[in-house]
């Protein structure tokens, strides 16, 4: 088959959806197939993998993201060719998609809840105002595509909460667990650490939906009663907030106790990992968290927050703590699990065991036996008239 990757953004900007497509991409070559990633960027931009197609866009500030409503005219005849094409962004991408693909099957994963993304980069906009306009988008685009997936079950109530009707498959995303699985941790004593040191760590973007100010509230009053437990924090974010985090640490006088890395190479990622105790996150706008599965698949029990993504990740008490979004309730949790080395290290080897479920194998597997049934299905309506003589109109057009 020849699939495309439809991405509002991509390499070198690092995210979870940029990792889910490398990941998913590089698997479905090994299977045999050809893939295409399609996304906008910098033209200039040399990749290190064949088959990306970039076509220009408007940089937004210097997020990496590129604006754009539309492909090159080379973009949209190779995209036409493709036999299924898999959405990634509803969106700019996705409303590209059902302009260009109308005789190609689509499939559409939710990623990202963009309810709560609304409430935190448009704070100004009431809720109500926000969910509204996502009530009146979702359901008739979900409509439009021939497949829906949701990572997480939590996500598919989410969508249903959002009028999304018809069927939505659950495929969790894959995450490719053999380097976490068997990393070698780095040396502590490079960093300054000691063997008896707990380090907590969070992996991800410094970026507003993250919750990482609550983090830091909570690693604050633990800090002050444990003195040999630091925090790191693996990533990188805009400019902007980078710098109010930055300077928030200093604020609450954790300098010395938390350490930004600054974005490291994936392949770095799982021996970092290793090095550490306990994975912490705050973030509750998950949908399915890769971070918190490479992670748990590094042996380390994790301490979140009950919500959709991580809720569906993680079970309390056996691969690590979930809280309510409450400071005090999730700070005194983390502190019983930096105090009991015996619960970690169980915790720690379910989180393991567990994270197998979503192995990247099983994961494109499944994701290979929609996308078959689908093509097969769609060739009665590639020989239809009316979709024909609208792609020869459209030719005209260009």
């Amino acid at each position: 088959m020849k699939i495309a990757m439809m991405v509002d953004s991509y390499k070198p900007y690092v995210s979870g959806i940029t990792n889910y497509v490398d990941i998913n991409k590089r698997y479905f070559e090994l299977a045999g197939h050809e893939v295409f990633v399609f996304t906008f960027g910098d033209l200039d931009y040399e990749d290190n993998e064949k088959n990306v197609i970039r076509s220009p866009g408007v940089p937004l500030s210097d997020s990496g993201f590129y604006l754009s409503t539309r492909y090159t005219r080379a973009a949209k005849k190779l995209l036409q060719t493709m036999d299924v094409v898999h959405v990634q962004h509803p969106f700019l991408s996705g409303r590209l998609a059902l302009r260009y693909c109308r005789e190609i099957p689509i499939v559409y994963t939710n990623h990202t809840r963009y309810d709560l993304y609304a409430q935190a980069y448009l704070p100004m906009m009431p809720e109500e105002m926000s969910y509204g306009l996502l009530q009146s988008y979702m359901p008739s685009f979900c409509k439009a595509v021939d497949l829906v997936i949701a990572p997480s079950a939590g996500m598919e109530k989410v969508l249903r909460q959002l009028n999304v009707e018809g069927n939505i498959e659950v495929v969790p995303n894959g995450v490719d667990l053999k380097n976490f699985h068997n990393a070698v941790p780095l040396s502590r004593t490079d960093f300054g650490y000691k063997e008896d040191d707990i380090l907590l760590v969070y992996s991800g973007r410094i970026a507003v939906e993250k919750n990482l100010p609550f983090l830091l509230s909570s690693f604050a009053g633990i800090a002050q009663a444990l003195p040999n437990v630091y925090l790191l924090l693996l990533g990188s974010g805009t400019q902007l907030f980078e710098e109010e985090i930055r300077s928030l640490v200093d604020e609450m006088g954790l300098t010395q106790r938390v350490r930004f890395t600054g974005r490291i190479a994936y392949n770095e990622l799982p021996a970092y990992l290793a090095m550490c105790d306990i994975f912490v996150t705050a973030s509750v706008t998950e949908v399915h968290p890769l971070s918190v599965i490479e992670a748990m698949g590094a042996g380390l029990p994790v301490m979140g927050i009950h919500s959709v993504g991580v809720g569906d990740t993680v079970q309390d008490e056996v691969t690590g703590f979930l809280s309510t979004n409450d400071i005090a309730a999730y700070t005194a949790k983390l502190t019983r699990l930096c105090l009991d080395l015996n619960l970690r290290a169980q915790m720690g080897d379910s989180a393991r065991e567990v994270s197998s479920i979503y192995a990247i194998e099983r994961a494109t597997d499944i994701l290979l036996e929609h996308y078959q049934k689908l093509v097969i299905e769609a060739k009665p309506r590639k020989g239809n008239w009316s979709v024909r003589l609208r792609k020869l109109m459209e030719s005209f057009a260009e």
